[in-house]
């Protein structure tokens, strides 16, 4: 969609998009889908019910876009490290540190439980939350991992198997944790604790010879 046309038509046609995407996040992080109607959307995103249909013919439509560009917005944005950085080891720490935190943020943590749940209903829900960040993080990782094979940082024989690697070792101690052991959020030190052992085992199977 082209937002610079003249008569700001396409703007504002984003504009209100966003406006209903922003209040269904509210109301679907805050009850939960199946309690969330499509009235109690539109009412706050300050929008009449015809309106936010024009926008989303459904519920189900509405959350997948949510999950969507939610997704974008946030946990795996981070996968996209300085390719001229000089310290790989260092460049890893500090971003899955920063990976951590976003992963364990109380509203990614919802949303991951919502997902869950209306999988197995709405595949294509699971499927886009799949594609928009954990599938795109991989392949951004993937891809400066072939960047700093290609410079001879890294010894790789299979980046895309090592980038899941580095993200399991990131997801199952802290997410999987919260989101589905009802564990607490860990304490920024245990977060540090486990991005410093996770880019320990990394570096030492893929680091220089």
């Amino acid at each position: 969609m082209d937002d610079t046309l003249e008569d700001g038509s396409a703007s504002t046609d984003t504009a209100k998009r966003r406006q209903i995407l922003n209040g269904a996040a509210e109301m679907f992080l805050a009850q939960g889908f199946d309690a969330t109607s499509m009235g109690q959307i539109a009412k706050h995103a300050g929008v009449s019910k015809g309106t936010l249909y024009v926008y989303f013919d459904s519920k189900e439509t509405l959350f997948s876009a949510m999950v969507a560009c939610h997704k974008e917005r946030t946990a795996e944005q981070w996968l996209l490290p300085d390719p001229e950085c000089t310290d790989v080891e260092a460049t890893l720490l500090e971003l899955s540190c920063n990976h951590i935190e976003r992963l364990t943020d109380p509203k990614h943590v919802k949303l991951v439980r919502m997902v869950i749940a209306a999988s197995e209903r709405f595949p294509v829900v699971g499927q886009r939350f799949y594609e928009a960040g954990p599938a795109l993080g991989a392949r951004r990782l993937a891809g400066w991992l072939d960047t700093q094979v290609a410079r001879g940082s890294l010894v790789i024989p299979d980046t895309t198997q090592a980038a899941w690697q580095l993200l399991g070792m990131l997801h199952h101690p802290t997410l999987v944790a919260v989101a589905m052991g009802g564990h607490p959020r860990p304490p920024r030190e245990d977060m540090q604790e486990v991005a410093r052992g996770a880019v320990r085992t990394f570096m030492a199977a893929y680091g220089p010879r």
